[in-house]
């Protein structure tokens, strides 16, 4: 089995004990079209931006509206993901 990570801090431990049979792969630093999920982060952003919420229901609830709203809209997630050398599918 292969798991891929990215280089966050909590990836990497000095002591970890890997079971065989699994590979860990690191993502290259600064390789930001190899984790196509951050480029959503700004679009989910958008919304909570310099937005005071009264709790964290009130945070949670409208990143929720914004995701829903953003499944509804699949073209704007592509085009925030979408990266040149991606191989096309008919």
């Amino acid at each position: 089995m292969l798991i891929v990570l990215d280089g966050a801090g909590w990836h990497v431990a000095s002591t970890l004990d890997i079971p065989e049979g699994i590979t860990l792969e690191f993502l290259p630093p600064y390789s930001p079209e190899l984790q196509p999920a951050e480029h959503l982060w700004p679009l989910t952003n958008e919304t909570i931006a310099n937005t005071y919420f009264a709790d964290l229901g009130a945070l949670d609830q409208a990143l929720a509206d914004r995701c829903c709203g953003l499944a509804d809209n699949p073209d704007r997630i592509r085009a925030a993901i979408w990266f040149h050398w991606w191989p096309q599918f008919a």
